[in-house]
């Protein structure tokens, strides 16, 4: 059956229309198997836009930037995307894999392996591994790059630091890109310090706040428009965009985009308790609640009500303060963010038996993208005192981000 036919037949199964989503679910968000969605979003991601960007791929060889979160919505539950562009006859050549892996089940920080798809039996090429960059001769052969991945809207949160080299490097090789955009849970502000750049590296890569209020597609024309690719190079660059989206609709995400990002909760905690990934205390990792807590050991108990005692689990093979008793705070009943907070992290830091013992300072540095954030912490400096001191810089770039939204 000639391409187009198939592709006729098969978009007229999928469902575009999504029931509305309100508030901030506290359920745990689907994983990594096959699911129904009780309450599907009316927000149309990029992918599901197939008649945008179908015609793009026809008689080319397509590489794909994918993970877990890389799917297609139907009526109940959803289908990946290279599964479905595999069966409607897109030449894919090779897949190329994030942190995480392409079905997302590695750790934060462990190396992602070459190897093949069980299910396509297509060549999976780690990006979170030996190189981090695709490589020209990975790139070889390739007519289009496709780059779907879920984000959070984080700077230190490494999908678009993939995003970025991989961008790059399909300009270095005259390969176009074809960014399938997603929703930002966390893209309704824009606050938090802005990174250095003598702080660049693949927790930061480009000088944004470390919330930045941009979905894939337009972080990506910021990533052309800007210069800040390698050397100023652009690429071929097109965003198949979302249908029914503003940057203040609340979106539930239906798969985890991480291991260690459970649930909603977790997602809109994670600008203000990833800075403990740059810390000795632990975020909730080896629990079933990451990113909805933190605490350790020799945090102060008589300050803290709340204890827990961090054990490997999925997700977290050697979690921080591993087999001890954390004294901390419990926030899984928290509602959506619309701030970054530095609260807990300087109540943590003030009820540290031992300081000496708190901060991993070059992690801690990567984290905010400057040395400055410590000291603030470490002097004593209120939340209101530190936040003031990153206005002008927020200012600045949100001058710049008018110039690459796409959505409200």
């Amino acid at each position: 059956m000639p391409f187009l036919s198939i592709f006729k037949s098969t978009v007229l199964l999928l469902v575009l229309v999504f029931s509305s989503c309100s508030g901030q679910s506290k359920k745990a968000i689907g994983g990594h198997k096959g699911m129904e969605l009780d309450t599907l979003p009316k927000i149309v991601v990029g992918a599901n836009n197939m008649d945008l960007y179908l015609s793009n791929l026809k008689e080319k060889r397509v590489g794909i930037v994918a993970n877990q979160t890389s799917v297609i919505f139907k009526e109940k539950g959803y289908t990946h995307l290279v599964d479905s562009l595999v069966s409607l006859g897109v030449d894919i050549q090779k897949v190329f894999a994030p942190e995480h892996g392409f079905r997302g089940e590695a750790d934060a920080g462990e190396h992602v392996k070459d190897g093949f798809d069980t299910k396509t039996k297509l060549p999976i090429v780690s990006l979170y591994g030996k190189n981090r960059k695709p490589s020209q001769d990975q790139l070889n052969g390739l007519d289009i790059v496709v780059f779907d991945i879920q984000d959070v809207g984080v700077r230190f949160y490494t999908y678009i630091a993939t995003l970025q080299l991989v961008m790059e490097a399909c300009a270095e090789k005259g390969v176009p890109v074809l960014v399938l955009d997603r929703p930002n849970p966390n893209g309704h502000y824009v606050d938090g310090p802005t990174m250095k750049m003598e702080h660049s590296g693949f927790l930061g890569m480009t000088p944004i706040p470390l919330v930045y209020g941009l979905t894939m597609g337009e972080y990506a024309q910021m990533l052309n428009g800007e210069g800040w690719l390698k050397d100023s190079i652009q690429v071929e660059l097109k965003v198949i965009p979302l249908k029914s989206y503003t940057h203040q609709s609340a979106y539930n995400l239906p798969i985890r985009p991480s291991p260690n990002l459970p649930n909603d909760t977790a997602i809109t905690l994670y600008p203000s308790l990833g800075l403990f990934e740059g810390t000795n205390v632990n975020a909730g990792r080896g629990t079933e609640y990451q990113f909805q807590r933190y605490g350790a050991s020799f945090l102060d108990s008589t300050h803290y009500d709340f204890s827990y005692v961090p054990q490997p689990n999925f997700g977290s093979k050697n979690p921080k303060e591993q087999g001890k008793t954390c004294f901390g705070k419990d926030l899984s009943q928290s509602e959506r963010m619309h701030e970054m907070s530095l609260r807990w992290i300087i109540d943590a830091y003030q009820n540290t038996m031992d300081k000496s013992k708190f901060f991993n300072t070059d992690g801690f540095t990567k984290h905010a993208g400057t040395p400055l954030l410590q000291q603030q912490i470490e002097s004593g400096l209120s939340e209101q005192e530190i936040k003031a001191s990153w206005q002008e810089d927020l200012e600045q770039f949100n001058k710049i981000r008018k110039n690459y939204l796409i959505y409200e």
